[in-house]
């Protein structure tokens, strides 16, 4: 049986789901910029706003009363904010390394 979420809990949920996208979205972009500029501390600050993103997932997953395949859910979401934007980085720089001028083929892959 699925155990009902707290009124008080609804706003913390809201609030906790919001942070999920927008730390997410964060995430992506200093990852994508800490590559392109080729600038380390953008990696930190990318790390950062992760560590914020799986605070939030937690959060989330406990104000609903996550359990069982719902948690693990939420892990297959927090691998996969870690990972697509590694993925996509590494499409787009294989797809673009053979365009002469574009600067993505100088970028280091890792």
């Amino acid at each position: 049986m699925i155990d009902p979420v707290a009124i008080s809990n609804i706003l913390a949920a809201a609030v906790a789901g919001a942070l999920v996208i927008m730390f997410g979205a964060i995430y992506a972009l200093l990852f994508a910029f800490s590559r392109l500029k080729q600038r380390p501390v953008l990696m930190i600050w990318a790390y950062l706003a992760y560590a914020v993103l799986v605070v939030a997932v937690g959060v989330l997953s406990i104000t609903l009363n996550m359990r069982g395949f719902w948690q693990a859910v939420a892990v297959v979401m927090v691998v996969g904010y870690f990972v697509a934007p590694r993925l996509i980085w590494n499409l787009c720089a294989g797809t673009h390394s053979t365009e002469p001028g574009d600067g993505l083929g100088t970028v280091r892959h890792s």
